[in-house]
Parts: C-alpha cells; structure tokens; sequence
C-alpha cells in the first residue's frame, strides 16, 4: 500500500461509473515504484456535477485527473486551457492543475501514435492511415496522426456525414488530407476507393465496438482480400485480446495489433503530464496485465467501453 501523509500529491479518474477504472492500478504502481510521493484514485461522478467536480481540481489541489466516459466532451468547455489536440478533438481525458490553471489535454491519439510507434515501428506511424469509424475514440486518433505527420486519411463510417465532418475538421485544421471512403457492403470485393485506400495505407485502425465482448463474432465488413500482406492493423478493442477483425487481417497476412498499447501509453502521457517524470512503462504495463486478466476471468465484472480507463 501506499503511505499518505500531509504532502501526497492526489491525481485520480472523474466517470461515471468508474469502478471499473484500470487506472487506479496502473498509476499507483509506478507512484510505488518509483517511490513518489503520489496516490491516484477514482472519483464517480455525476453529469449534473461534474462543474463542481472540475472547479474542486483547483480548490483542492489536485495534481490533475483522467476524465472518462461520459464527461470527454463536455469537461473541454470547463478548464481554462485546451492543449492542440484537445482542441481539435473536442475532447479532454487529462486535466492538468498548474498553479489554480487547469489545461485540458487528448492524450488518447498520441497513446495510439506511441503505441504504434512502439509495436509496428517508427515508420509507421508518418504513413497514410485507413480508420474505420468516426465516433470519438477515431476522432482522437485521427487528429493525433494528422498532427504528427501523417499525409493522409482515408475514413469510413457508416453514417457517411459523421466520417465527412470528421475529415473536414481535419483538412480545415491540419496539413493533412483527409478523404471519405464509403462504407462497404457485407461480402463486397472493393467497392467506393477501397482499392486505391488500401494500396496507399500504411496500416488500417478499427475504432468502432464491433467484435467487443459479449458480440465477438461482428466485425466491420472490411474487403479483406484487399488487404496487403505485411500491412499493419490494429482493433482498439482489448476484449477480447485477438478480435474477429484481428483474425480475419491476420488470415490475409496482416499484422495485427489490439488496444491495450493505446491503453497503457495513454496513461503514461498522463503520468508525465502531472509529475515531470518518465515511468517505469513495464510496470504500468504489468500492472494492465493483471487487471486484465482479473477482468476476463470474471464476466460479472462491468466491462469498459473501448474509449474508457
């Protein structure tokens, strides 16, 4: 256990619920490891209070929190600063307390970006993306890349005017170009700029819940015999581990990565943000592992969305 005395900073998690918060685990873990003087824990809280909530930040000098599901969007309109990619995304999932000044940060995207980075390699990452979805989790993802040099994005969704609007935002804002592409029908052998996107992209990220336990057997109808081999694609989903998107990649001779990288490196840009100091990554990583596993093992236990920590 940690000990709390007089001078513990306090970083935590605003959601509501959040009792099921891998967060907790991860960032305590690292506090201990590196014997700082720091303790992270989770606050539920309401939508009608989440104003008081965000203002107590500052009156109780907190170091900073997480915010999760279902207050990223909301919680950007209350801090007194929002970092680039917040702005972009029109989402928060860290608050930074400086002095009484609260910054909004979207460490989301970049935990995808280092995530990448760290898994599929350096080169990666600066190439052109395919991203399936536009809800929030594609949304900090795509702002993350086109801020960090990715040339182009091509987005589908399956309401097309949510994968526009998402691209405009990202062409208005960024140098990167950013393309819809059409949502493919069910047993489709290419269809609207598959084959152009697919031969361009340098890796493909599922960011919907399709394949999310308890429904494993859904999947995007993706054209899989386009896919390139060697390519690079990743699910965001971490339950289960391997997702039917994943295997239906890895059949075509893709490689194939899940959310947890995205998980784990989100919170380490947290960590950094608060405390000055680089983690120990392997310990917030072994630390994941066993809430994982602890999690999956136990079907009773409330299982997160896949933007949720």
């Amino acid at each position: 256990m940690l000990e709390i005395n007089g001078k513990t900073r306090i970083c935590g998690i605003f959601g509501y619920p959040v009792e099921h918060s891998f967060s907790p685990a991860m960032h305590n873990a690292a506090f201990k490891d590196m014997g700082l003087n720091y303790a992270y824990v989770p606050f539920a809280v309401r939508p009608e209070d989440l104003a008081g909530a965000v203002s107590s930040i500052r009156h109780l000098n907190l170091a900073g929190v997480n915010v999760t599901v279902p207050h990223k969007q909301a919680v950007a309109g209350l801090v007194d600063l929002l970092s680039p990619a917040a702005r972009l995304a029109g989402a928060v999932n860290t608050i930074v307390d400086s002095g009484g000044v609260l910054t909004g940060h979207n460490t989301d995207g970049m935990g995808f970006v280092r995530s990448l980075e760290e898994e599929a390699g350096t080169e990666i990452a600066s190439g052109p993306a395919l991203i399936i979805g536009a809800g929030g989790a594609a949304r900090a993802v795509a702002v993350a890349l086109a801020l960090n040099g990715a040339p182009a994005l091509f987005i589908t969704n399956r309401t097309r005017e949510k994968a526009a609007d998402l691209c405009e935002l990202i062409n208005n804002n960024t140098g990167c170009r950013a393309s819809v592409l059409g949502w493919p029908k069910p047993g489709q052998q290419g269809g609207e700029g598959w084959v152009e996107a697919l031969g361009a992209a340098a890796f493909m990220v599922q960011t919907t819940s399709m394949g999310m336990h308890p429904n494993t057997v859904e999947f995007p109808p993706v054209p899989f015999n386009l896919l390139n081999k060697g390519q690079v694609a990743v699910d965001l989903i971490y339950n289960p581990g391997r997702t039917a998107f994943m295997k239906l990649c890895e059949a075509a001779g893709c490689r194939v990565f899940n959310g947890i990288g995205m998980l784990l490196h989100q919170g380490v840009m947290a960590f950094e943000l608060w405390t000055g100091r680089t983690p120990p990554v392997d310990v917030m990583r072994e630390a994941l592992r066993r809430c994982l596993e602890g999690r999956m093992q136990n079907a009773e236990i409330f299982l997160p969305k896949i933007d949720t920590y």
